[in-house]
């Protein structure tokens, strides 16, 4: 059975050679590889090696030698149809049928890849003839020797629009093909076709796979746009590839910081400095495809992308168009982080005048996106008045509910709210501006204008301010701590019910820093299973919580100190019973929260008897009110 070669090159290009290895063997790291036992021969020592930039897998001790498919083909005791269709289900590709036509167009691909090889290697040639002696000097003024261009194939194009096109056609490439790969520009009036990149500096641009695909290019002196880049070609889409992709594939694998830049010197002299896995986009702002491509950089879920932007206006501008690309696909485990520059300064001239160090203090100085969400709709917003508020609170809201990810999106809303709850909050007033908040909503003292000031609060039932005589208190802390475990419970032996029950559990953070790591590890992994439709039953739930280290404190949440008082937690128990009596539990934690925040409010009330305070401390009242309703009288309410 024949495939097209370029499904071929996609299926080796998509599937890291480590991962589909690492499915079937133990791989340890050793240094920009992996090792492991041979599966192909007996040993106690590895002497197994994979090595993803270069896509092959090699043993020193049999001489066994291949890429992914040939891995698949001889570890799985598969054909090569076979291999490629069980590879293809991993990468998520379906799997095409090769044409005539499948091949011609490969070959053509070949075709063009040489020939923009070529190119590259031309321009290289110019940097250090005469005709490229401005270039030369360029790079040497940003601090590069030859050693640092050769590095990164740096190059010149010379105002000769004909001596590319004349050097190329000596080597048996076609005019129509120079057109195709964008490196001759054919004018309208069908004159011949003339040089698209002439008197400027060039930076190669290569693919995954470290080919030379596309260029760009800085004007030194004359007329014309700063950079031009080549544009779309049957090799080459600016908007799916990074400068520096290749380079920090390998990086990220290593372990080191994925860095955003903004422009091609910002790159070269982040990795000069040490930081491999520097890239930034082609000419545009980053596009929601260079962004997934960030991600699948990172093996490590607990890291993510540095997005670098310079200090000033415009620097921020940027930043702020960036995080408005990335917010609508965050997801567990996919974020990034904002780092400023100083003002004035870009990588290039911050590292030249200050050495890494003060790079890697930017890094440190980083923002979460939560921080620029915030950021983006509050600098230089007026917050002088209720309208102005509300505004600023509605501008965070429309901005959170582009969040597709439900888990993500309940817990920036919950952040969000705090935010405003925080910076709206009025500062304290002195000492005896007014007495105290008394029941029966009166204040005792002197008003703000040294008159008696007095708000009645509505009467609400069931808000008790005290216990009723004779009333024995439970420990609130225990009891509360014992209702958290119970709605862990339940839907870690229930986890069928986290489509319905999950978005209420991700509102309720825990007290306990034991719980609320092992609520968010369940919100996660289930999360991430109903976004990929492949769910977990409890004991593959389990097994996943306890490779990740919560096994102990699982073991001790699903025992018999769990379902004693809480029959419907068990594994044995119906859903309908599990939902049953979830509910009632998860209210109780819930009305103890909202308690909390009228405590809060009312607080606030007492420092500022503002009509936003009043307002609030009325709304939370009524919120109480509610979220009573939903508990059950077997309990005692009064632990809040």
């Amino acid at each position: 059975m024949a495939f097209p070669p370029q499904f071929l090159e996609e299926l080796r290009t998509r599937l890291a050679l480590s991962d589909v290895v690492g499915k079937r063997l133990r791989l340890i790291r050793a240094g920009r590889e992996y090792k492991a036992p041979c599966p192909f021969h007996n040993e106690k020592s590895p002497s197994f090696y994979v090595n993803d930039q270069k896509g092959f897998f090699h043993c020193f001790g049999c001489g066994a030698h291949g890429d992914i498919i040939g891995f698949v083909m001889r570890h799985d005791n598969l054909a090569f149809p076979e291999a490629v269709e069980a590879l293809a289900g991993e990468a998520g590709l379906p799997v095409p049928r090769a044409t005539e036509e499948d091949k011609q167009r490969y070959e053509r691909r070949k075709t063009l890849h040489d020939l923009v090889e070529q190119a590259a290697r031309w321009f290289e040639q110019q940097l250090y003839a005469p005709a490229g002696r401005a270039g030369l000097e360029y790079f040497q003024r940003r601090g590069l020797d030859t050693d640092g261009m050769a590095r990164f194939r740096l190059g010149f194009a010379p105002g000769d629009s004909g001596a590319l096109r004349s050097q190329l056609l000596k080597q048996g490439f076609s005019e129509e093909d120079m057109v195709t790969a964008g490196l001759l520009k054919r004018p309208d009036d069908g004159r011949t076709p003339y040089s698209f990149f002439r008197n400027r500096v060039i930076f190669p641009v290569t693919d995954r796979r470290g080919r030379v695909v596309a260029f760009g290019g800085r004007i030194l002196e004359g007329d014309g746009p700063k950079y031009v880049n080549t544009a779309d070609t049957p090799l080459f889409h600016k908007g799916t590839l990074l400068y520096g992709l290749s380079r920090a594939r390998q990086a990220a694998a290593d372990g080191k910081p994925v860095i955003v830049a903004e422009g091609y010197m910002d790159v070269i002299a982040l990795v000069r400095a040490g930081f491999e896995g520097a890239v930034a986009p082609l000419g545009t702002a980053l596009t929601e495809t260079q962004v997934q491509e960030l991600w699948k950089l990172i093996p490590d879920a607990e890291k993510v992308p540095f997005l670098c932007f310079d200090g000033d206006n415009a620097g921020r501008r940027a930043a702020w168009r960036a995080v408005e690309r990335i917010l609508p696909h965050l997801a567990p485990g996919h974020s990034a982080r904002v780092a400023f520059l100083p003002e004035g300064e870009d990588p290039d001239s911050l590292i030249r005048l200050h050495g890494p160090r003060a790079m890697q203090e930017v890094l440190g100085e980083a923002i979460p996106l939560s921080e620029a969400v915030w950021r983006m709709e509050t600098e230089g917003k007026p917050t002088d008045t209720p309208e102005s508020k509300a505004a600023v609170k509605a501008a965070l809201d429309s901005r959170v509910g582009q969040i597709a990810d439900r888990d993500v999106q309940v817990f920036y809303r919950t952040e969000m709210r705090r935010r405003v709850d925080e910076a709206f909050a009025p500062p304290p007033r002195q000492r005896n501006e007014r007495g105290p908040w008394v029941p029966g909503g009166q204040w005792q003292g002197g008003g703000r204008f040294g008159q008696q000031t007095r708000r009645h609060t509505p009467g609400l039932p069931g808000l008790r301010t005290a216990p009723p005589p004779g009333h024995r208190r439970r420990n609130p802390g225990n009891l509360a701590a014992a209702r958290e475990r119970v709605l862990l419970a339940v839907i870690i032996n229930h986890p069928e019910l986290f489509d319905e029950l999950g978005e209420s559990l991700g509102m309720l953070p825990f007290p306990d820093r034991e719980l609320e790591e092992l609520r968010q590890a369940v919100i996660g992994l289930l999360a991430e299973r109903r976004e990929n439709d492949s769910g977990l039953d409890a004991a593959s739930l389990c097994r996943h919580l306890s490779s990740a280290g919560y096994d102990t404190i699982v073991r001790s949440l699903l025992s018999e100190s769990t379902y004693v008082h809480a029959g419907f937690a068990r594994p044995d128990a119906s859903s309908l019973d599990a939902k049953r009596g979830w509910w009632p539990t998860w209210h109780h934690l819930h009305h103890r929260q909202v308690m909390a925040d009228l405590r809060e409010a009312e607080a606030a009330l007492a420092r500022d008897n503002s009509e936003a305070n009043f307002a609030r401390v009325v709304a939370l009242q009524q919120e109480v009110i509610r979220s009573g309703m939903g508990m059950t009288d077997d309990e005692d309410l009064d632990d809040a």
